[in-house]
């Protein structure tokens, strides 16, 4: 069975072919956290070409516009952290 971490990993590479891309799981840092008791809290550091010249809420609204459907099955909290290309 894939992870969560690897969904999310292969769903993010196959949107926006990043040249950079790291998915950390970090409920470990969360438990007991109220609603959150499954874990569910990532952290998802990107760069790609695909982000060249749009803000900073253009690209994190495409982020969970495509992970999306992880919602409901895994995802409580993301926290995104863009790297940009120079």
């Amino acid at each position: 069975m894939t992870s969560t971490v690897e969904f999310i990993e292969n769903t993010l590479q196959k949107a926006f072919q990043p040249e950079y891309l790291s998915v950390e799981d970090q409920s470990h840092q969360h438990i007991g956290h109220a609603g959150a008791k499954e874990g569910g809290h990532y952290h998802i550091t990107i760069s790609c070409k695909a982000f060249e010249g749009l803000s900073t809420l253009q690209c994190h609204r495409m982020i969970y516009q495509t992970v999306e459907p992880l919602k409901d099955n895994g995802i409580h909290a993301l926290s995104i952290s863009l790297k940009r290309t120079i």
